[in-house]
Parts: C-alpha cells; structure tokens; sequence
C-alpha cells in the first residue's frame, strides 16, 4: 500500500518488517569484478552502515572490506549527541560504534590497514553549543581532526529544513532549537576543528559561553591550552619567525632554506631540476611531460651547427 505513515525503517530502529538482504548488491559487483579490464571496483561513499549493522550475515561487509575499499571508506555518521541524530532521524551514536568495531575487526582478520572517514555536521537544527562540544570531545576521545566539516544548509523538501525555518518538528510539533545566528554558526563549526590555531579565540569564546573551563588547560581531555599559554607560544613562533627571516630562512614548518631549495615536499634543487618525479630539465627545454613547448634543439643539432660555423 506504499510506505508506512507512522514510522521508518530504520529509524529510531529497523523496522520489523524490513528484510535485510545484500544478496543482489553483491551479485552486481562479483560482475563489475570480472569484467575484463577492470582491476578494482571501489565504492568511496553512500554506505548505509545502519543497514548493513542490522545485517545479520556478515558475508557482504567482509566481501565489501576486501574488495571494494581504497584504504579509506567514507561513512556519515553527521554527529554522536542523541538529540541532534534524533531531528536527522538517524540512529544512536551506538549504532556506529558499533560499525567501527565490526570494520577495524574484519580488516584485522584478513591482514589489512584501512580507515574510516567520517562525514560530520555541525549547526543541525537540535543541535546547541553543548552538542558541539559534545562532537568535540567525541573526536577528542578517537584523535581524528576532520580537514572539512559541513555547516547545515537548508535544502527544499527536507525535514530538516521544515524544522529550521519554523522550530518545530512536524513529527510531534515539539520545539526545536535552532542555531541561526553567524557567530554562533562559526562556533559549531570551529569546534569541530579545535586544534587549529586560527580557531582558538572562537573555540576559546565557545567555551566560556557554554560554562566549560574544564576543557581549557594541560590535561589530557582539554581541548585548548590557557590564553595566556597559547600567547607565550606565538610570541614564541613569531619570534622565531623573524629570526629565521633575518638569516634568510623559511618561517618555521619548513625546513628547506630558501636560498636554492623549493619548499617542503619537494626534495629537487631548484638550480637545473624539474620538480620531483621528472627529469633534470636541460638548458633551453621544458619540464618532461609538456610538449607545448617552443622549438628546441639537441645536442646532437647544436653541435652540427658548432661544426659549420668553425668550417
């Protein structure tokens, strides 16, 4: 009769109803495997770990571990407080506790070293300071920085855009908090990024606001040194930074000087080689692998030239 008015199936948890069956998704990539041609088949994103956590054989996620991840595996799990998974109707951060343990276990049983990625979001209608710092100390706890962080974006015809323009979600009419403003936005999303040094005074702000010092000091579950620490430090960089400016070397973080070397990551001399991975590029010519160049000449044509000037 289409689908269910009063529930979802997997949410708060899978439903009753919903069989479970990675039979045919296996079938289709056994078949991209043995095409000719085709090496590897890897899938980057758009796993459904709750569907396949509520998948009682393990045949397709060990299958899926051996073949078809890259090394790393993009899964979103969007947040760990139970009051923001609830408005993006998604499990308990249990569920992908869970998941992690099943993935690192398989990989472990056939020898292999592969990562996970983890999709996050910050500023999600339900989701307060406190939630934010609530993913903080999650990504604290597992020592994984994320290099992006997507901010909520309301998007037409989605529940969770219903619930941001009116605080309200249309599920149980309850309230719901809304974070809307710029600077608390920023907030959410700096958090989640705490280590970096251009967050600190944001991070630092976010904390006090939210009436959590305890997370600002020396000890192990801090998120951030104390102000007064954190200045002594970049006086400290800064002046170190001038000093190696004054002998003519690169600022801190590079250890190539910049007298006759190319920056870090590059371990070629600038004075008559190409970048690394090329060939030392000669005189009048241009790096290998770019034939868009001007006429060039040989050695061997350059001195059959030498030759008829001298006769």
């Amino acid at each position: 009769y289409g689908a269910c008015k009063d529930r979802q199936c997997l949410y708060p948890e899978p439903c009753k109803h919903l069989k479970v069956d990675h039979k045919d998704l296996i079938a289709l990539l056994r078949k991209l495997r043995a095409v000719k041609g085709v090496k590897k088949v890897f899938v980057r994103s758009g796993i459904r770990y709750d569907y396949m956590m509520a998948d009682k054989d393990d045949k397709f996620f060990e299958e899926f571990v051996e073949h078809h991840v890259s090394g790393q595996l993009k899964v979103a799990p969007e947040h760990v407080a139970d009051e923001v998974l609830d408005r993006m109707g998604k499990p308990a951060g249990k569920t992908y506790d869970l998941f992690v343990d099943k993935f690192f276990a398989i990989n472990k049983k056939l020898c292999m070293e592969q990562y996970l990625v983890p999709y996050l979001m910050s500023s999600h209608p339900g989701s307060t300071l406190k939630s934010a710092i609530r993913l903080a100390e999650y990504l604290r706890d597992i020592g994984y920085q994320p290099e992006q962080v997507q901010d909520f974006y309301p998007t037409p015809g989605t529940l969770s855009t219903a619930m941001y323009y009116t605080g309200i979600d249309p599920r149980d009419n309850s309230t719901v908090y809304v974070p809307k403003t710029y600077e608390e936005k920023t907030m959410q999303r700096a958090l989640l990024q705490y280590r970096r040094p251009q967050n600190y005074d944001i991070v630092y702000k976010a904390l006090m606001i939210a009436e959590r010092p305890d997370l600002i000091g020396f000890g192990p579950k801090c998120l951030i040194r104390p102000r007064e620490d954190q200045k002594k430090r970049e006086a400290i960089k800064g002046r170190s930074d001038s000093r190696r400016k004054a002998e003519g070397k690169r600022p801190s973080g590079d250890k190539n000087v910049a007298a006759g070397k190319r920056p870090s990551g590059d371990k070629n001399v600038a004075a008559g080689k190409s970048p690394s991975g090329s060939k030392p590029a000669a005189a009048g010519k241009r790096p290998t692998g770019d034939r868009n160049s001007a006429p060039q000449h040989s050695k061997k044509s350059a001195s059959s030239q030498n030759y008829k000037k001298k006769k």
